[in-house]
C-alpha cells in the first residue's frame, strides 16, 4: 500500500477525539470536522518541516493551499479516538503535494485520506517563493509512495 520513509513510517501528525457535537443529524462525525482534524495535521507537518509560525512571519512568508482531495473510508462516531500520519508525496522549487492518513485509533480501520497541494508564497510580493533548502531536504526525508483511493 505505501512504501515507507526512512522511518519506517509515515509520521504522527493529529491525535484526537470524536465530540458527540462533531456528529451530524445521522451520528457520523460531519464533514467539516475531518477538514479541520486534517488542517491541524498540515500545520503539524508544515512545521515538522521548518515551515513554523516564526519562520513564516519573520521571512514574511505563507502557504496557499491550491488543491485538496479526499476520500471517506469508513465513518467515525462520537467517543472514537482518531489518529492522522502523514508524508510528502511531492516537493517542488514551490510546491509541495503531500497525503494524510486518518485512522479510527482504536480499531486501525482507514476513515479518511487527504491529498493536498500547497505553494509557498512571498506575502510581500503576493505570489510564489521557493522553499529554503532546509524544508526541502527535510520534505524529502518524508518522501513516501502513498496509494492514493481514486488512483486505483
Amino acid at each position: 500500500m505505501k512504501a515507507m520513509n526512512e522511518t519506517g513510517t509515515l509520521v504522527d501528525t493529529y491525535r484526537g477525539a470524536v465530540y458527540p457535537w462533531h456528529c451530524d443529524h445521522m451520528g457520523h462525525m460531519n464533514v467539516m470536522w475531518y477538514i479541520g482534524k486534517f488542517d491541524e495535521a498540515t500545520w503539524t507537518y508544515l512545521s515538522l518541516l521548518g515551515l513554523t509560525r516564526s519562520f513564516l512571519r519573520e521571512n514574511a512568508r505563507g502557504m496557499a493551499a491550491v488543491e485538496q482531495r479526499i476520500a471517506y473510508q469508513r465513518e467515525l462516531v462520537a467517543g472514537d479516538v482518531v489518529a492522522v500520519r502523514s508524508g510528502t508525496l511531492e516537493i517542488r522549487e514551490r510546491v509541495i503535494r503531500f497525503v494524510h492518513e486518518m485512522r479510527n485509533a482504536t480499531s486501525g480501520e482507514v476513515a479518511a485520506i487527504v491529498m493536498n497541494t500547497a505553494v509557498h508564497l512571498d506575502t510581500m510580493a503576493r505570489k510564489a517563493a521557493a522553499f529554503p533548502d532546509d524544508v526541502k531536504a527535510a520534505a524529502r526525508a518524508h518522501v513516501v509512495e502513498f496509494a492514493l483511493p481514486w488512483a486505483a
